[in-house]
């Protein structure tokens, strides 16, 4: 018995021995497992905060991406001109304003030698003009009216032929003029959409020789949703043989102390001189305080 009773001792304490063993494994185990359950659950967080992050990043892309196009559209793409009735009230008062506003206009182009030339002086200037262009010109010159066009001047219709007696042989021949200006003016800038409801008499609305024509014409253009300007201020840049001190002479005397004013000039093959005095005409009206708009500003 007594030694019986002393092997089941030592069985009891072998037990227990292998108990703790078996216990202390398990413990070990189990902070392993809770160990590697915490790694895995650190490292999905982390994984979600990374793909949290590159979602905002690439939202935040995407809409940078958006805003830019935008203003690139909004800086590249010219309007489509559309004439509002609140268009026909700004053009019945373009003289009158409170304000002291400069519309640079050239007229009888495009030309390949000088239009040029004047873009980009209006272009290191950033100043959006109006071109009333001849069809003719057009035809032979499609490029350059685009670029016109693309930069975001105004293209305005001058008629096709600038030959007095065929434009003012009637009414209808006027409007014919302008029509057949028009289809150039689509062709050459690639929309045919585009209609400036703008145009300036060759000549001007002045004179006695073709004033009943005139008149007759100003109404059938108004019929047909098309508006006419002349001009308050010029340069006299195709009269005689201008020089460079009478076209600052010209343009200080017939702007004077006008708010609005619509400054005639040319940029037609031969006339280089307007072309250099471009930057002089500018900085001048600059100086008195002028801002510069063109017929997007005042049509639509």
């Amino acid at each position: 018995m007594e030694k019986y009773y002393q092997y089941g001792e030592v069985s009891l304490t072998v037990v227990k021995r292998l108990n703790k063993k078996k216990v202390f494994l398990l413990l070990v185990i189990v902070l392993l497992l809770l160990l590697l359950l915490l790694l895995f659950v650190s490292n999905i967080n982390r994984k979600m905060a990374d793909i949290q992050e590159e979602s905002e990043l690439a939202e935040l892309e995407d809409t940078n991406e958006t805003l830019i196009t935008e203003e690139n559209i909004e800086e590249t793409i010219p309007k489509l001109p559309i004439l509002t009735q609140l268009g026909r009230e700004n053009m019945q008062n373009i003289y009158k304003s409170n304000e002291k506003i400069a519309y640079i206009t050239f007229d009888d182009g495009p030309s390949s030698n000088i239009t040029p030339q004047i873009l980009n002086i209006l272009d290191q200037y950033k100043i959006k003009a109006t071109f009333f262009v001849l069809g003719c010109n057009v035809v032979r010159y499609p490029n350059i009216v685009k670029q016109e066009y693309e930069s975001g001047h105004y293209i305005a219709n001058h008629g096709y032929s600038h030959a007095y007696d065929s434009v003012y042989s009637s009414a209808q021949s006027v409007l014919d003029e302008y029509v057949r200006t028009q289809q150039s003016i689509r062709d050459a800038i690639g929309i045919q959409e585009y209609c400036c409801h703008l145009f300036r008499f060759p000549g001007g609305t002045g004179g006695t020789k073709y004033r009943k024509v005139k008149n007759e014409a100003k109404q059938l253009l108004s019929d047909n949703d098309v508006l006419y300007i002349d001009w308050n201020a010029l340069t006299n840049d195709s009269v005689g043989k201008p020089t460079e001190e009478s076209i600052i002479n010209d343009l200080i005397s017939t702007v004077g102390t006008k708010n609005s004013v619509v400054i005639l000039m040319h940029d037609n093959a031969s006339k280089q001189l307007t072309a250099n005095m471009l930057p002089k005409v500018l900085d001048y009206l600059i100086e008195q305080g002028y801002s510069f708009k063109n017929f997007y500003d005042v049509i639509m």
